[in-house]
């Protein structure tokens, strides 16, 4: 694939995206980030030198202008405050993951993008207990379902500077003496560093191997939550007992925030915060011989400067 091809991210603002796009932009493609945010820059020296479109997928009619001349589009879309959902705002993981990557991938086609890679999640199926795991399914089905050349990425935990869940525990080390956790801490889980999700969406639209399949991703060890901010902290050089408040209280406890237009937190964000995240990686060792990074390796290239 030539440089002058042009590569689009849907999400490419967000957390998982932003990565991806600096991954693209990294290797001299020209990269076009798609966002619902108004009054970006044409270039911005945090996320690479991108050129910003305004496209949101929940008015799918602004979508075939944010797509023109595009060859090939990552979505890794996820809402405001993911995983808490405010419905009364249309953040949810139907509106969004669901329906928004259906009218992506409606657009997309009537643009002629040439491949898809979707950042989807580890569970998704059409009769998972979980509602965003089905909303995932769904997207999955359009993605798969488009005519359009494919790759599926299904991936576990992902953390990374930036990321919203183990750098806010994190943070409650620097001014408490323990770190509250909702939960047993024992969800299993097999993280996977941001950079190495980047350039595994870079590779697949590289690899032939990599077309039109479902790929489940997790890094090289299956660990604890408990355990992750264990070795989090000592990575910091940080030593703090874990205090887990039960599953059933937290949720009586935020039941009530339902009722607000943003709630801050709500029953069903703390079934996803808890839930285990396990794969099998050995399909995307055969597609994509990706070193991935282990958990202490990784934290150490962004943790070890705030010690």
């Amino acid at each position: 694939m030539g440089p002058e091809r042009v590569l689009a991210v849907a999400g490419g603002t967000g957390f998982v995206g932003g990565a991806i796009a600096r991954e693209l932009a990294s290797r001299g493609h020209r990269v076009v980030v798609l966002t619902h945010r108004r009054g970006l820059p044409a270039g911005d020296a945090d996320t690479g030198d991108f050129e910003y479109r305004q496209a949101d997928v929940t008015r799918p009619e602004s979508l075939a202008a944010a797509l023109a001349g595009v060859d090939d589009l990552v979505i890794s879309l996820a809402f405001r405050n993911s995983p808490i959902e405010a419905p009364r705002r249309g953040q949810t993981f139907e509106r969004v993951d669901a329906e928004g990557t259906v009218a992506l991938v409606a657009a997309a086609k009537a643009a002629g993008v040439g491949h898809l890679v979707y950042i989807s999640g580890a569970g998704a199926a059409p009769d998972a207990a979980r509602h965003w795991f089905r909303a995932k399914w769904r997207a999955e089905e359009a993605v798969r379902g488009s005519g359009i050349g494919y790759s599926i990425f299904r991936p576990s935990w992902v953390y990374g500077p930036g990321d919203r869940s183990l750098n806010r525990f994190l943070g409650f080390s620097r001014w408490l003496p323990f770190i509250p956790q909702i939960g047993n801490g024992q969800q299993r889980l097999a993280p996977v560093f941001v950079g190495d999700m980047g350039a595994l969406a870079a590779d697949a639209l590289e690899t032939s191997a990599a077309h039109n399949v479902t790929l489940e991703v997790g890094g090289p060890e299956t660990m604890t939550m408990d355990q992750i901010i264990r070795a989090a902290l000592h990575v910091l050089g940080r030593r703090r007992p874990i205090l887990h408040a039960p599953v059933v209280l937290m949720k009586l406890l935020t039941a009530p925030l339902t009722l607000l237009p943003s709630p801050p937190m709500t029953p069903s964000a703390i079934d996803f915060i808890v839930q285990s995240a396990q794969v099998d990686t050995g399909p995307l060792h055969e597609c994509l011989p990706h070193t991935l990074m282990p958990l202490s390796d990784a934290l150490a290239t962004y943790l070890a400067a705030k010690n």
